[in-house]
């Protein structure tokens, strides 16, 4: 199998890591080489926060250039359009539609961009969805990453990997019938 780089973005506290690391075990289990990078930045500030995970056959760099990624998961749009430049011309992105308010825009230094969905829609193929809605209807908003990484597995088609099986493996146990239903939301979503 030829390297995949998937980019996984949003905003510190969103479970972007947690998810990266859902992604990672199931791709190690299925015996891909897995490199992953993450950066923090001021991720604890709600900053933005961005992890990269290359597999394949052979895998020599955690690291995604510009206009390399297959596909970019974003947990929020404002990041999307942020880290597009990182997506292949035929790279997916599936997208949070969901806005949340920078530190310049929270104190009314800025406005929140508006079209982000707009702009990635108009170069990228793009499955949007409102995974804080979706996580709601199943118990929890703040299982909106597990419902991103049911979106995200949709579109790798990886059919090889047992995902719940993953799910139970990598949360923790009082929260996994929850992240199983998130889960499988997400991949109806998309």
């Amino acid at each position: 199998m030829d390297t995949k780089s998937v980019l996984l973005v949003g905003v510190g506290g969103q479970g972007a890591i947690l998810t990266a690391k859902v992604l990672v075990n199931g791709l190690m289990n299925a015996g891909y080489d897995v490199k992953m990078s993450e950066v923090h930045g001021m991720s604890q500030r709600g900053g933005s926060v961005s992890t990269q995970v290359r597999f394949g056959d052979k895998v020599y760099s955690p690291l995604i250039g510009k206009g390399a990624a297959d596909v970019i998961v974003a947990f929020e749009k404002m990041e999307a359009v942020r880290y597009s430049d990182f997506l292949k011309p035929d790279g997916v992105a599936v997208i949070n539609d969901y806005e949340m308010a920078s530190a310049t825009t929270a104190a009314g230094l800025a406005e929140y961009p508006a079209g982000c969905l707009e702009a990635m829609q108009e170069h990228f193929r793009c499955f949007s969805l409102k995974a804080g809605e979706v996580a709601k209807t199943v118990g929890s908003e703040k299982c909106m990453n597990i419902v991103l990484f049911g979106a995200l597995t949709k579109v790798l088609e990886l059919p090889d990997i047992d995902w719940e099986e993953i799910i139970r493996t990598t949360v923790p146990a009082k929260f996994v019938e929850l992240n199983i239903a998130a889960y499988r939301a997400g991949r109806e979503a998309v």
